[in-house]
């Protein structure tokens, strides 16, 4: 995986911004659609739209127009291949977002929005306080704001777009799809890859650490540095997963970092992707885990600190069996005795990678 470095890291503590909204008029174009207005690009947008999208930031619409002829004309302009999942209407610039990040699957504050109007920017903050109003003037100014400077760009970035089309395309097929979810996952030829960390994936295993905190068992966050040193550690084991199926590949989409005593193991850190959880994958690498760690016979014990999103990963702790064990400090310490661990889903394909 080729790999470059971005920016410098942003100093700000809310998280990166991972989806930018475009209000139409007068703001990613000069002029209005319905007034019949000669319209042309902001000068600099189209660079802004595709430099975003470089760095792996999702963009989208959300603007108060005629849908078919607005999107003509962003066709025309060669950009409407960057805008997932536009909402191009009469409905509440918020109500649009809500729609946007529900089909994305990702955290309204990691959004941005850019409109020309005050009121209609005023609205957003209203209704959505945690998304980033910005002012159509100052547009110039988006990729030099450090939410939008990834500390890396890596291939699997400037792929984000590509991977999310195809999440789009397999959410449609599952809609379509007459039978469970079950049968229909069973139709994608799942594959799962979980492997040792090499060093051309700590630039994005350190993206996971940063992005994820929705799936994310501890919320702590690990530079490239931090990551190369434990991968390197005797002491530590480092695992990334990877996810295909017939619409393509989802990257990398899972870390776990484990330290590993001489009679215990204990799982630090354990994040997956939002994108593919509701595919029945997110159990995979516990269950490897746990299976790795009876081989070895060894105890097990993981490290979990709660957030206001990441319930779902306390879950499926428990839905494996692991109890609770000691808290301090906000860290609950969990166990699982490994007498019985969970198998494989049988839809999916598990590669493991020993090296």
């Amino acid at each position: 995986m080729r790999a470059e470095r971005s920016h410098a890291p942003a100093t700000d503590e809310r998280p990166g911004i991972k989806c930018v909204v475009w209000d139409l008029d007068d703001t990613l174009w000069q002029g209005t659609l319905l007034e019949g207005d000669d319209l042309v690009l902001v000068p600099g947008v189209r660079y802004v739209v595709e430099e975003l999208d470089n760095r792996g930031i999702l963009q989208s619409v959300a603007s108060k127009n005629d849908y078919d002829l607005a999107w003509t004309r962003l066709t025309e302009f060669g950009l409407a291949e960057f805008f997932l999942c536009p909402q191009i209407g009469w409905a509440d610039k918020s109500a649009s977002i809500r729609i946007i990040a529900g089909e994305l699957g990702i955290g309204l504050d990691t959004f941005a929005f850019v409109d020309d109007q005050a009121f209609e920017r005023d609205e957003v903050r209203h209704a959505l306080p945690q998304v980033s109003a910005i002012d159509a003037v100052d547009v110039d100014k988006v990729l030099d704001m450090p939410r939008m400077r990834p500390r890396f760009v890596t291939d699997e970035s400037r792929k984000r777009r590509q991977m999310c089309q195809a999440d789009i395309q397999r959410k449609r097929s599952e809609d379509e799809s007459p039978g469970s979810r079950e049968k229909f996952f069973e139709t994608l030829d799942m594959c799962m890859t979980i492997r040792p960390a090499g060093e051309l994936d700590l630039r994005r295993a350190e993206e996971l650490t940063i992005r994820t905190s929705q799936l994310n068992t501890t919320g702590r966050f690990y530079s490239y540095e931090e990551l190369n040193d434990l991968r390197d550690s005797p002491d530590h084991l480092l695992l990334v997963a990877e996810l295909e199926d017939r619409y393509g590949t989802s990257g990398t989409i899972g870390l776990a970092l484990i330290e590993r005593g001489s009679d215990t193991w204990l799982v630090k850190l354990l994040v997956m992707s939002c994108r593919v959880i509701t595919r029945g994958v997110g159990g995979i690498m516990v269950s490897h885990i746990m299976q790795s760690a009876k081989r070895n016979g060894v105890r097990l014990r993981a490290d979990f600190v709660a957030n206001e999103r990441n319930r779902m990963m306390y879950l499926t702790y428990k839905f494996h069996g692991f109890r609770e064990a000691a808290a301090w400090g906000g860290v609950v310490l969990l166990e699982h005795d490994l007498g019985t661990i969970r198998p494989f889903p049988h839809y999916v394909t598990v590669r493991v990678d020993e090296r």
